[in-house]
């Protein structure tokens, strides 16, 4: 186990398992072959080929597409084949800022293969001149990752949510961090990764948040989805990542680049490009 192992971990995939999804012309994502299978049930829905899978022409709108698609979901959740649902709605598109295709039930996301966002938020204080970094531990009913280690923040981007505006509620609701104090976090970029994962192709971009807090925060929890916090030096959450399997699979990649761009990590680590260029690999 290493830290470029955790980068290694969110890369790993075979795409030939899957085939691709799209719609119009677009490819937009990549889907299991099993659910392709349950989809031909959908021929007013979706075309299920050899080859590949796309929705139906004649759903040619927005509103057609995500309403046609929520009843194939909602079926498949009564049948048992959808699992963890979330009542909760991600926007498709070709790619981020594009002209939005079709709104998803967040449980069906991974089984399209379609890209899907989300904000992470690095908190921090400073001891002596050392940073701290506060992290969670992911309550035991959650339907990824459940005890897992996690950021203070972070939480999938929801439809017509812009990511700040997501940020600002998931720190009050993961962590107690006043509106005003939250709207202090500063955006760090985007990471990117493709992996497999309970049988399903992840492509994910996580939006990346440093905020500084005081030293008398203490972070509290509201929505019940994470179990308590602890604050760590930067050293042992070095350790964690690099000898445990601790942390939430993906949260390696957005600490691994706080701990660069903060300086805790140079170019001294014989690791060091591999680590950096790592980072920005696009899938």
């Amino acid at each position: 186990m290493s830290l470029l192992d955790r980068i290694e971990a969110c890369h790993r995939h075979d795409i030939s398992r899957y085939l691709p999804f799209g719609v119009g012309a677009a490819q937009i994502g990549h889907m299991r072959r099993d659910m392709a299978q349950e989809l031909r049930r959908f021929p007013s829905v979706f075309r299920v080929g050899a080859s590949d899978v796309r929705v139906a022409e004649h759903l040619d709108t927005f509103d057609y597409r995500s309403a046609a698609i929520d009843s194939v979901m909602r079926e498949l959740r009564q049948e048992g084949f959808i699992r963890g649902w979330r009542d909760e709605l991600f926007t498709v598109a070709a790619q981020y800022g594009a002209e939005p295709l079709f709104d998803l039930e967040r449980a069906g996301v991974p089984l399209f293969g379609v890209k899907a966002y989300g904000v992470h938020l690095n908190g921090y204080v400073k001891r002596d001149g050392e940073i701290w970094l506060w992290v969670g531990r992911r309550a035991a009913d959650r339907p990824i990752e459940p005890g897992k280690l996690d950021h203070l923040v972070a939480g999938g981007l929801p439809s017509g949510v812009k990511p700040f505006d997501n940020l600002i509620k998931e720190a009050a609701e993961e962590a107690s961090i006043p509106k005003e104090l939250a709207r202090r976090a500063r955006p760090c970029g985007a990471l990117s990764y493709r992996m497999e994962l309970d049988g399903c192709l992840r492509d994910d971009t996580l939006f990346t948040y440093d905020l500084e807090l005081p030293a008398d925060f203490v972070p509290k929890n509201h929505d019940g989805e994470i179990a308590d916090f602890r604050l760590l030096p930067l050293s042992e959450v070095e350790r964690l990542l690099a000898e445990t399997n601790d942390f939430k699979f993906n949260v390696g990649l957005v600490i691994i680049d706080f701990l660069i761009r903060h300086g805790y990590l140079t170019p001294e680590r014989p690791d060091y490009v591999q680590l950096a260029m790592g980072l920005s690999r696009r899938p």
